[in-house]
């Protein structure tokens, strides 16, 4: 299995389970990624003194992405509307969800820029 058949079968649900499933996934990934976001936000501004707040916000910047692109595949591959129990509105939510945990990981990244002293 490849990548893009990977994530087309987390899209959709996988083998087992119900339309919602790509869209729960979806959904968490996004909000794990929100999480981090906030957490390496949070270690750049040095109000947290432990972890490393670059690597969480490249964490946050990837699960952003992937949650982003699982609520857009399976926006793509979903059929019915919203309350037909395809997970259409879950997928909805995740889109901006992964987008505010792309701008979190963005925002820690670049407070931490600041803050480290070169030389």
């Amino acid at each position: 299995m490849n990548t893009s058949d990977v994530l087309m079968a987390a899209a959709e649900g996988g083998i087992i389970g119900d339309g919602r499933t790509g869209a729960n996934l979806a959904l968490g990934v996004g909000l794990v990624g929100v999480a981090i976001g906030w957490l390496a936000l949070a270690r750049a501004a040095g109000r947290i003194s432990t972890g490393n707040a670059r690597t969480g916000a490249v964490s946050a910047m990837a699960a952003g992405l992937v949650g982003t692109a699982l609520g857009v595949l399976h926006l793509a591959t979903s059929s019915g509307g919203p309350g037909t129990g395809n997970g259409l509105v879950g997928a909805i939510a995740a889109v901006p969800l992964g987008l505010i945990a792309v701008v979190l990981g963005c925002r820690a990244l670049i407070r931490f820029r600041h803050t480290v002293p070169i030389g």
